[in-house]
């Protein structure tokens, strides 16, 4: 690849870390791509982007719907002649019991987090080959090592990535210069959480401690420079993964304890079926208002280090009474 203003593509651009990686690559002076189902926060996030000196194009997508991704990919092309770097980070999610959740509920969280990366992904693979190289970053989440109980439908989709991105990296391995890039970032100060399907009862939080997302936005960048098959973004990332991998059951235990403690005492709220299916006209910003300003490496170090002494408190209690 040369040194050309490469084009990019971004999935889930209208809020959270979407539009962080929007603004990411706008100030590395790419041109972009931006697709979601929200128009009008498109435009508005365009705008930001060009006063930074990008050229942008704004195609309202649905990534659940095949068409309407390779109409994204021709449009693309269209747009840049060639299509450098394509960025799945489109998502949603439900939370609550598993069978008191929908099914088409649940049917929908697989068909935008699962089928939405595997429609990008068969969109753009036969651009990369005719060109003989491109990116293909899919931005997965922690939740593609550690289950999440009260979200059996996107547990089921972010590990189903795993699967799916592997497979696919065996397929290419003859194709040296289109890489496949996994990115797992730990839970994100966005305004995702607002935007969930909720048939807890309850008001939704995220898990502690939240990272902001913009320092994911760089994290995705630097992959897009020097691609890597696989990133974990963040300590809590690295350590949630570990935890799993040792001590699976334990683990689960300590999440499902964890979050049906929360739950409990939780404000009440009544149920929704959030973005699901349709836009939302709240929660477009890049930060969803989780963090604490100003000490975010200090604060994510303290609740890692209790995290971790939590568990492994439990592990030690744990074998001591058998």
């Amino acid at each position: 690849m040369t040194d050309k203003k490469r084009t990019v593509v971004i999935t889930g651009a209208s809020s959270g870390v979407g539009r962080a990686i929007a603004l990411a690559f706008a100030a590395n002076g790419d041109q972009l791509i931006l697709a979601s189902r929200n128009m009008a926060a498109l435009q508005e996030l365009a705008q930001e982007c060009e006063t930074l000196g990008a050229e942008v194009n704004c195609i309202q997508t649905d990534t659940a719907q095949y068409h309407e991704v390779i109409n994204l990919a021709a449009a693309a092309a269209d747009f840049g002649n060639t299509i450098d770097v394509w960025i799945n980070n489109a998502g949603v999610l439900a939370v609550g019991e598993f069978d008191k959740t929908p099914m088409e509920v649940t049917e929908q969280v697989i068909k935008t987090n699962l089928l939405g990366y595997m429609n990008g992904a068969h969109a753009i693979l036969p651009y990369f080959k005719k060109q003989g190289y491109g990116i293909l970053i899919n931005n997965i989440s922690i939740g593609g090592f550690l289950p999440v109980p009260f979200g059996v439908g996107y547990s089921a989709s972010k590990f189903g990535l795993r699967g799916f991105s592997a497979a696919l990296k065996a397929e290419l391995s003859a194709f040296k210069n289109i890489h496949i890039c996994d990115a797992f970032p730990a839970f994100l100060d966005t305004p995702g959480i607002q935007h969930a399907a909720n048939y807890t009862g309850k008001q939704l939080k995220p898990a502690p401690p939240v990272y902001d997302p913009n320092r994911i936005a760089a994290d995705i960048l630097k992959i897009s420079r020097h691609p890597k098959p696989s990133t974990m973004m963040g300590s809590t990332a690295v350590f949630l993964r570990y935890a799993y991998a040792l001590a699976p059951g334990l683990t689960r235990g300590i999440a499902g304890y964890v979050i049906s403690g929360y739950l409990k005492n939780a404000a009440e709220l009544p149920a929704t079926n959030g973005n699901i299916f349709n836009t939302v006209k709240y929660g477009n910003a890049v930060h969803g208002g989780w963090g604490i300003p100003g000490k975010p490496r200090a604060h994510h170090k303290f609740l890692s280090l209790g995290v971790l002494a939590l568990a492994a408190g439990i592990m030690l209690l744990n074998k001591s009474k058998r």
